[in-house]
């Protein structure tokens, strides 16, 4: 009778592994004959990004490595810079580029342009209908989550504001927050979540509690971790990184955390079309998104796990889409002023 079980039982373990080989299959696509078969009459990917050169470098040695018989080449500078790079090139007639990771403010120019076009990867059916876009313009490659962070010897855990209105309390008053200078897409989210006159209101309020105002993350970070502030508003992956190696700094998302996306986009006039599309699904796949764990960033896959998973798992979130930026000169201004930056 005993026997009879485990016999039983392994059939049943057996049967399961088949009926579940495909869904596993399923989560990354194999790549398409003809675009595979395109893509190497090409032999060649020009990718324009914004990713640190030492992570950009990475990937594309992942992908040539992958697929030999396509050569990569990677060009790589900041947000405002590469749309210039980008614009000035479309206004030359020359249009050297197949694919494009970037800051969210720059889908709508490149679409206004006719720059972009659509595509949707098959890779998307793992992602969140929120991080790809509806026509297919665009998908987030990763993200930046803004979260409160502090000072772990600084602030009891009890005592941490860990509401977006807690965070207005006046025991917080004379420079004992730190805010970027240019996080103009937290006040962006906010407005499409709350509406501009509650955002404007929410901030007006932190700002009269007197934070300090210092552009960039990491540096923030650093001081905040030496004691120069309790608390900090930024990335959370800058905070983990440091939480992660014992720093005395530690986060929470104030719900709903706004969420940064860095989009990948198609050009329109790809000179190499079949491997700029052979590219983006790669970067996409489960391959391609398991690089931006170890590199430290946040991908945006359901079967791929941040480290930690809290980077993006168990807080509500709301996106700084990139169609939020059709009035982003007015936010920038809002914030700037806001902040008594100019």
């Amino acid at each position: 009778m005993m026997k009879r079980s485990r016999t039983i039982l392994r059939f049943c373990l057996l049967l399961a592994a088949v009926c579940l080989e495909p869904a596993v299959a399923r989560s990354q696509s194999a790549p398409n004959p003809k675009l595979l078969e395109g893509a190497k009459k090409e032999g060649e990917v020009v990718w324009y990004t914004t990713m640190t050169l030492d992570q950009s470098k990475a990937v594309v040695d992942q992908f040539q490595k992958k697929y030999p018989f396509i050569k990569p080449t990677l060009f790589r500078t900041g947000g405002g810079p590469l749309l210039n790079k980008i614009m000035t090139e479309a206004r030359g007639n020359l249009y050297a580029w197949d694919v494009t990771v970037g800051r969210g403010e720059m889908v709508l120019p490149l679409i206004e342009k006719k720059l972009i076009t659509s595509y949707r990867s098959p890779e998307t059916k793992m992602i969140d209908d929120d991080l790809v876009d509806n026509e297919g313009y665009w998908t987030a490659y990763y993200v930046n989550t803004y979260v409160l962070g502090w000072n772990t010897k600084l602030v009891k855990k009890e005592d941490v504001p860990r509401t977006y209105d807690a965070l207005l309390n006046p025991k917080w008053k004379g420079g004992q927050i730190s805010v970027d200078t240019e996080a103009y897409g937290m006040l962006q989210g906010l407005i499409g979540l709350w509406g501009k006159e509650k955002a404007v209101a929410y901030f007006r309020k932190l700002a009269a509690l007197d934070p300090v105002p210092k552009r960039g993350n990491t540096e923030r970070v650093q001081l905040a971790v030496a004691g120069e502030y309790p608390l900090i508003l930024a990335y959370n992956q800058t905070l983990q990184r440091m939480n992660s190696r014992g720093a005395p700094i530690d986060w929470v998302a104030l719900e709903p955390a706004v969420v940064q996306v860095n989009p990948v986009m198609l050009a329109s006039k790809a000179p190499h079309p079949n491997a700029a599309r052979l590219f983006l699904d790669f970067i996409l796949s489960k391959e391609g998104q398991q690089m931006l764990s170890g590199f430290q960033r946040i991908p945006v896959r359901k079967d791929v796990e941040p480290d930690p998973p809290r980077l993006f798992r168990g807080y509500k979130r709301v996106l700084e889409s990139p169609e939020g930026y059709k009035n982003f000169d007015e936010t920038v201004k809002l914030y700037l002023d806001i902040f008594k930056l100019r």
